[in-house]
């Protein structure tokens, strides 16, 4: 998606929690959009310590794992990164079309967003112009991605209020003591 922005938002990490699921297959390549995810989220403020990897054996186990990362509640957004490269059997249309239609399921499912990272090029070498760390790395894009969708959901999400986990543990630190059943206070 060469020149296909119309201009450059601004994001603000720092508040959030992302997890990246990334395949083992193609591992070269993968570690190359990871290390595009990581220098935007370096980039934009997030902290080290709030953007976890993950890794499963390939592309194919991408939507199980991203499903399990959005449901649990401790992510704001999940990236899947992983690199299908097309070879001489029908074995790339499944994997790569499986693999989208899981993640695209997962964000349906859990109403986070599931990002699909995943290059699906003809060769290796536009998979290699994809990966690359400078100017179009798809790591760096997807990440991005999860930003904007975090804002963009973000009044429709259970996490809305940075003060709402705060508030909550105030909340529950004030609670009144339970009466027992025999008349005395339980704390």
């Amino acid at each position: 998606m060469t020149g296909s922005q119309t201009s450059q938002p601004s994001f603000d990490a720092s508040p959030w929690r992302i997890a990246i699921v990334a395949a083992r297959f193609n591992a070269e390549l993968v570690d190359q959009l990871i290390d595009g995810a990581t220098r935007a989220w370096r980039k934009h403020g997030g902290e080290e310590s709030n953007l976890i990897v993950q890794r499963v054996p390939g592309a194919f186990e991408l939507p199980l794992a991203a499903l399990k990362f959005a449901a649990c509640g401790e992510y704001q957004a999940v990236i899947a990164l992983g690199c299908v490269i097309r070879g001489d059997t029908p074995h790339f249309e499944y994997v790569a079309g499986e693999s989208a239609r899981g993640l695209m399921d997962a964000g349906l499912a859990t109403g986070v967003p599931v990002i699909f990272g995943v290059l699906t090029t003809e060769t290796q070498a536009q998979a290699e112009e994809r990966a690359a760390t400078g100017r179009m790395n798809k790591g760096g894009e997807s990440l991005e991605a999860a930003l904007e969708m975090i804002e963009l959901l973000a009044p429709f999400a259970p996490w809305q209020s940075l003060a709402a986990p705060a508030a909550a543990v105030k909340k529950k630190s004030q609670a009144r003591p339970v009466k027992a059943k025999s008349g005395k206070r339980r704390r």
